[in-house]
Order: structure tokens, then C-alpha cells, then sequence
């Protein structure tokens, strides 16, 4: 008997050690994938804080409205893959467009996104001065291909400057590699000082 119940502690010691064993395998899985997960996001951080450091350092100084646009743009599409990218300023009755000719635009029968533009659209980005999505766009009024726009993923970014929207840029590539959060944050890490180098050069100019 005494044998019999060593034997069935013993098989029940051996069962909770490899309970508390497979606990223990769950606790570091989690707390491993937490680390990785806390690293990739530190090194979005510091991505996007290089291209910012980056980007200022090569705007300061410029004092031309059209040289500034050409250079972030140029800085922009290096950061960000095969996107096209057009700045909008808003005007008091209309508004400025601002874009390189692009290799290779996101066009169907020769329409380009930013010809969908109008004025009333362009107000009402500005006036809801926060990112918005192609769909959030749409719902705003924009008219369009509708072929031509469920092959695009595009966003807009305010220039926000003392509170309120001097305009916004659009940023738009294929749908078959949509904008992703992390692309979209290092370009809003950016937007502060671009909005000022605009609001500089438009006061230089006039």
C-alpha cells in the first residue's frame, strides 16, 4: 500500500511540475514577444526621428517656396516607397497645388488623383485639420473613377500651424501596398516644421 501511494504522489508531483512547467514556457513566450514587440516599436521611434533630424537639416535655410516643396517631396519619396506625393495651401476662395511630374503616377485613362480636387474639398480637409483616408476624402465630397480610386491608398496629412490647417499633403500609391500607420507617423513627425518653412517662405515672398 505504502508503495502504491509513493507511486501516485509521485505521478501527481510529476504532473504538476510539468503543469507549472508549460505556465512558465506561456509566461516567457509572452513576456518574449512583449520585448520584440517594445523593440520594433523603438525602432519605429527612432526611424522616424532620423527622418525628421534628416528632413530639417536638409530644409533649413530655404527661402523658396518651390524649392522647398521640390526638396521635401524628394525627401518624402526616398523615406516612403514608390508614392506620390502633392501639397495643397489652402486660399481664402481656392487653393495651391504644388507636385512633381511623377515617373510613373497612379492613373487610370490620364486622371491623376489631384485633379479630383476641388476647392469645397480642399476647405473641408483643412477645416477637419486631422489625418484622412481616401474613404474619409470621398465621404467629404470627392468625385472620381471609381476603378481609378479602389486602386489607390492615400492619405492626407494636415500643416497644422497655430492650431488651425494652412493646408495638407497627399500621399498616394498603389493599393497593392497600402500606407501603413508606421509610413504615416514619419511623415506627421515632419509637419511642424515643414508648416512653418511654408508660412517663412510665403511671408519672404510677399
Amino acid at each position: 500500500m505504502d508503495y502504491k501511494r509513493r507511486q501516485k504522489k509521485l505521478r501527481e508531483l510529476i504532473a504538476n511540475l510539468n503543469k507549472e512547467r508549460k505556465n512558465q514556457a506561456k509566461k516567457i513566450d509572452i513576456l518574449c514577444n512583449d520585448i520584440i514587440g517594445a523593440q520594433r516599436s523603438f525602432i519605429k521611434t527612432l526611424n522616424a526621428i532620423s527622418f525628421a533630424a534628416n528632413f530639417y537639416e536638409s530644409i533649413v535655410g530655404i527661402t523658396d517656396l518651390n524649392c522647398l516643396f521640390y526638396t521635401a517631396e524628394k525627401l518624402i519619396k526616398d523615406e516612403l516607397n514608390e508614392v506620390n506625393v502633392a501639397f495643397f495651401l489652402r486660399q481664402d476662395k481656392n487653393f495651391e497645388l504644388h507636385m512633381l511630374e511623377s515617373d510613373q503616377p497612379i492613373t487610370l485613362e490620364k486622371h491623376r488623383l489631384e485633379n479630383c480636387f476641388t476647392a469645397e474639398i480642399v476647405n473641408n480637409i483643412c477645416k477637419a485639420n486631422k489625418l484622412c483616408s481616401l474613404e474619409d476624402i470621398i465621404a467629404m465630397g470627392l468625385q472620381g473613377n471609381p476603378t481609378m480610386l479602389s486602386k489607390i491608398s492615400a492619405f492626407t496629412i494636415p500643416l497644422n500651424r497655430g492650431g488651425t490647417s494652412a493646408g495638407f499633403i497627399l500621399i498616394h500609391r498603389s493599393s497593392r501596398e497600402n500606407l501603413t500607420c508606421a509610413e504615416l507617423n514619419r511623415v506627421l513627425a515632419i509637419t511642424t516644421g515643414l508648416s512653418q518653412a511654408i508660412s517663412s517662405c510665403r511671408v519672404l515672398t510677399n
